[in-house]
């Protein structure tokens, strides 16, 4: 008897073709549209109607069943509500890998599986590897999309019950192809940009929706002086550049935050030590398969495409080979040992 999967279809081509190929491989696929916001924000409408017709309409074309699971309100708790909280405390967070954590392979998976899946699936740039008997997660084949990195969070457990088949494509070209063989309709749908939830909104935009004008405080240089004026201290991140309006001579950067006294630091000179980690403090650590082995060299990503940064990781700290310029409290170190993803942590 043909296994049931459960694919999350959110609209885009992605994710259709990933359905197109499990049936073709055949599974028993059933397409799910997860809707975690739907709310419109000044100037912004939320496309999630059109998203959900479109992934409706393959699922038509697919001649599968399809259903709607209303995420909101667990979406709000534990992804919107956690980021605005970290942007409080003065950190810069991740939503999209709390997303994937918290709801795509734990919610949506629990779901799933009462509902008569066997398995879940979705349209991610990674490879799920169970050669040795353990579901282990492993970049994509197509470098430049690979989304491995928002996804170390995610439980072996959850890999195990879960499949990702566009990571086996060495580009975006490819499945793009798939789709107009296939003659989806989401073929030439542009892929979605900016936060995971809000569409082209900024995060600054989000912010204040959430939270409302923040209190000015000053920006003040590596000097001492007061050289300009925020609008809110929670809207900078270490190592920003844009955004500063502090005119005249050379770039200033953000080299740190003091949120009790709502002041802005920043910097000209881009080799302030300020500006640069070598060893780096984590905390809440997560590990898919088994903690990495003190002392051995690993692979670190310290933001999505960043470079991978040759450590060692010694308890709760990750000692870089080479500094790296602009890490943020919030941020995530993902380890990587060579192709395959060990885990990672919150920079502390």
């Amino acid at each position: 008897m043909a296994k049931k999967v459960y694919v999350g279809m959110s609209g885009g081509v992605d994710s259709s073709v990933t359905a197109a190929l499990l049936i073709e491989q055949g599974y028993d696929v059933t397409g799910v549209y997860m809707k975690n916001w739907s709310q419109d924000l000044p100037g912004f409408a939320c496309p999630w109607k059109e998203d959900y017709q479109d992934a409706k309409r393959v699922a038509v074309q697919l001649g599968i069943d399809f259903k709607m699971y209303d995420f909101e309100t667990e979406y709000r708790q534990k992804v919107v509500n956690y980021m605005v909280a970290e942007y409080q405390a003065g950190r810069t967070p991740n939503p999209d890998i709390m997303c994937n954590q918290e709801v795509k392979f734990k919610l949506f998976l629990e779901t799933a599986l009462a509902d008569g899946a066997d398995m879940i699936a979705t349209g991610h740039y990674s490879r799920i590897d169970a050669s040795d008997g353990q579901a282990r997660l492993r970049v994509a084949k197509n470098a430049s999309k690979d989304q491995s990195y928002f996804l170390y969070r995610v439980t072996e457990d959850a890999l195990s019950k879960s499949l990702m088949p566009i990571g086996e494509y060495a580009t975006k070209e490819e499945v793009r192809a798939l789709a107009t063989e296939r003659k989806l309709a989401t073929a030439d749908k542009k892929d979605s940009q900016g936060i995971c939830f809000v569409g082209k909104v900024g995060i600054k935009d989000f912010l204040l929706v959430e939270l409302g004008p923040q209190p000015h405080g000053p920006i003040v240089d590596q000097a001492g002086r007061t050289i300009g004026e925020h609008d809110g201290a929670l809207f900078y991140t270490i190592g920003q550049r844009h955004g500063l309006d502090v005119g005249g001579g050379l770039p200033y950067y953000v080299s740190r935050k003091d949120m009790a006294t709502n002041t802005v630091y920043v910097t000209t000179d881009l080799n302030d030590a300020a500006l640069w980690s070598k060893d780096i403090s984590v905390q809440d650590a997560h590990w898919i398969n088994t903690p990495p082995e003190a002392g051995k060299q690993y692979q670190a990503r310290l933001r999505y495409r960043g470079p991978l940064v040759s450590c060692v990781i010694e308890g709760d700290t990750i000692k870089l080979a080479d500094e790296q310029r602009g890490l943020a409290s919030g941020q995530s170190a993902v380890i990587y040992d060579g192709d395959f993803v060990l885990g990672g942590a919150i920079l502390a």
